[in-house]
């Protein structure tokens, strides 16, 4: 479950790291699938929305939740983006998977206590329901400006394989 970051926007699909990883998986996991279930523009509150019949569609092992960028860039209220991702969080262990939360930062555009209680979101939420955490997903990718897209927003292709194994290092050990 992830917004534009996961879906692989201005990509071809085979480019993103979702898909980069969903052919990792298959060669060191046999028999595991993935379902990319991200859509560009997607805010907490449209993954809360969708999450329970995802989960119940799916019955999926593992989880990965990747959404709050658009939140964050909107301005949302953090208490909001809280409750929505716990509601996520909580759908999937109801089904019995494990969680893996994929944070992101944000800009201080709103000021150093929004940017602050942002990335707390993800480090509550996480200690709160005893998931995985990867704090950062553009962590390997951030100081270089030219892995990025025109609108400085979206990862270029060549950045992709960074993600893939950046969140391969948090997600392997769910799947075993």
């Amino acid at each position: 479950m992830g917004d534009s970051l996961s879906a692989g926007y201005g990509l071809s699909a085979e480019q993103g790291w979702v898909s980069l990883l969903a052919k990792r998986i298959e060669s060191a996991k046999p028999g595991w699938r993935v379902v990319n279930a991200s859509i560009s523009g997607e805010t907490t509150a449209g993954g809360s929305a969708r999450i329970v019949r995802e989960v119940l569609r799916v019955k999926p092992a593992v989880v990965v939740i990747q959404l709050g960028a658009n939140d964050g860039l909107r301005g949302l209220p953090l208490r909001e983006m809280r409750h929505n991702l716990a509601r996520m969080v909580g759908a999937s262990q109801y089904v019995g998977a494990k969680v893996l939360l994929v944070g992101m930062r944000i800009p201080p555009n709103y000021g150093a206590d929004y940017a602050d209680g942002f990335e707390r979101v993800y480090r509550d939420l996480a200690a709160h329901f005893d998931v995985a955490l990867l704090a950062f997903l553009l962590e390997p990718i951030a100081a270089d400006r030219g892995n990025f897209q025109d609108d400085n927003l979206h990862p270029v292709a060549d950045a992709q394989p960074m993600l893939r194994d950046h969140v391969w290092e948090a997600l392997a050990p769910l799947l075993d």
